[in-house]
């Protein structure tokens, strides 16, 4: 049992750390804490199925649209609206809450509540190791967080626009007098992060159900990943996806399913009583943050 906990506890901070890196990215960049996070989560799953169902889309096709289309609505969202209360934390955090609620609610009231709601796997199987039974979509996820953070590293060191992105996180007035546009770069940051949630719920809504109530908790665990991690810090979040991950294996194994969530509400708690930087500070070392 405590290799299958091991093996397990692997793979949920696998899922954590694709699921968190876009809030982090997004937040390290443009300042903007997106509490509409999980509602984007679940646009681009009730998106792809759509496409799919409805329209007779391609899968393929189908779940690039569904990513597209979410990164793109978060971006104009950011540029049309949310930019204008750039700086007003406050405003900030209930505007994103109340577009990431109207979104949920609007696709519970219309129906879309029920088994009949699943994505086709990528990889179909399972292998057996160690007396172990492992679902190859599973494994599947892993691979794509361990590439998605691979690619963000090349991205932000080996391309124009990354390198902006580290000008602005590092500080962005300096980087406006050397003629980088911080508006349109942390519109990009959105439109980024929101890409990187969707191809998350691309890969893991296959293993169950798409749920309009899976936003809400899709939102606290991406918030207790880069609060433990330290919000605007990659290193923190893959630290703190860790931490948080191999907890709530534990927690089910040991404890009950119903307690995973605690972990999650336990470890914003006690990160904001002890250390409210996270474990890696927003104040650490460029390289480490991006």
């Amino acid at each position: 049992m405590l290799l299958g906990t091991l093996i397990y506890g692997l793979i949920t901070s696998a899922t954590l750390a694709l699921l968190s890196i876009g809030f982090n990215l997004t937040f390290g960049i443009s300042g903007v804490a997106n509490f509409a996070y999980g509602a984007l989560y679940i646009l681009t799953g009730f998106g792809a199925w759509i496409l799919f169902n409805t329209l007779g889309f391609p899968y393929p096709l189908a779940a690039v649209g569904a990513v597209l289309f979410s990164a793109l609505f978060s971006a104009l969202m950011y540029r049309f609206f949310l930019l204008r209360l750039r700086g007003m934390v406050l405003s900030e955090v209930i505007a994103t809450f109340a577009m990431g609620l109207a979104i949920l609610e609007l696709f519970r009231y219309s129906g879309f509540i029920g088994s009949q709601y699943t994505l086709p796997v990528f990889i179909e199987g399972s292998l057996f190791i160690s007396g172990i039974y492992l679902d190859a979509q599973r494994l599947f996820v892993v691979g794509i967080a361990a590439c998605s953070t691979i690619l963000l590293w090349l991205f932000t060191r080996h391309t124009r626009t990354g390198r902006a992105f580290k000008a602005i996180a590092q500080n962005e007035f300096t980087a406006m007098t050397l003629g980088i546009d911080s508006d349109w770069t942390a519109t990009l940051s959105v439109f980024f992060g929101t890409a990187y949630v969707s191809l998350a719920a691309i890969v893991i809504l296959p293993l169950g159900t798409i749920s309009p109530m899976a936003g809400y908790s899709i939102l606290i665990n991406a918030l207790a990943v880069c609060i433990v991690g330290g919000l605007g810090s990659t290193v923190g979040v893959l630290v703190a996806s860790l931490i948080i991950g191999y907890a709530q294996q534990f927690t089910e194994s040991y404890v009950g399913t119903h307690w995973i969530m605690i972990v999650s509400l336990l470890a914003i708690f006690l990160v904001l009583c002890v250390r409210p930087s996270g474990l890696i500070g927003h104040q650490k070392e460029l390289e480490e943050r991006i």
